[in-house]
C-alpha cells in the first residue's frame, strides 16, 4: 500500500487532483502528438458548443459547474485564440451568446476523432479490471453526496464531539 492509499479519505482531494492532472496531461500529449493545438481544459466548452449552436455564458457555467467568472474567463481566453465569438442576444441585450468561430469549427473537426479514440481506449482499459467499472458511478455518488451535505459542517460537528485530548491527537 502506498503513502496515499494508507491515508484513506484524508487525501481524497489530493488523489483526485493527482489523477486528474495525470489524465489531462496524457490527453494533452495525445493532442500534441496529433499536431492539434487544443488543451483538455477547453473540452467542456467545445463539447457543449458541438451540441448547441450557441449558449449564454450563464448556460455554460451552469452546465459545466463552474462560476460565471470562471466560464467568462475561459470564453475570453478562447476568443483571444479566435476559436469562439460572442454576440449579444437579440431578446436580452445583457446576455452574451457564445459560438464557435470558423476556426473553432475546424478545430472541432480535428478533435472529434481524438474524443472517440479516448472513449474507446478508456472503455477498454476500464474493462480489464472489474474494480474500475465502479469508478464513474462512485464519483457520481460522491458528487451527489457533497451537493446534499455540507462536508465542512459535518467535520465541524464531529470535531465538536471529540474529547479535548483527542483534538491534539496526531492521525
Amino acid at each position: 500500500m502506498n503513502f496515499y492509499e494508507s491515508l484513506g479519505y484524508l487525501v481524497l482531494g489530493s488523489r483526485l487532483r493527482r489523477l486528474s492532472e495525470a489524465f489531462l496531461s496524457e490527453i494533452n500529449k495525445t493532442y500534441q502528438a496529433a499536431g492539434i493545438e487544443f488543451d483538455a481544459s477547453w473540452f467542456p466548452v467545445f463539447y457543449l458548443l458541438s451540441q448547441n449552436d450557441s449558449l449564454s455564458i450563464k448556460e455554460l457555467s451552469d452546465t459545466i459547474g463552474v462560476s460565471h467568472p470562471a466560464a467568462s474567463q475561459l470564453v475570453t481566453n478562447l476568443k483571444s485564440k479566435k476559436l469562439l465569438k460572442t454576440t449579444t442576444c437579440a431578446d436580452d441585450g445583457r446576455r452574451q451568446l457564445v459560438q464557435l468561430t470558423k476556426a473553432g469549427h475546424a478545430l472541432l473537426q480535428k478533435i472529434l476523432p481524438v474524443w472517440e479514440a479516448l472513449s474507446l481506449t478508456m472503455e477498454e482499459l476500464i474493462s480489464t479490471d472489474p474494480e474500475c467499472l465502479h469508478l464513474l458511478p462512485a464519483i457520481t455518488a460522491i458528487e451527489t453526496t457533497f451537493r446534499s451535505v455540507s462536508l465542512s459542517d459535518k467535520i465541524g460537528h464531529k470535531l465538536s464531539t471529540l474529547k479535548p485530548a483527542e483534538h491534539g491527537q496526531v492521525l
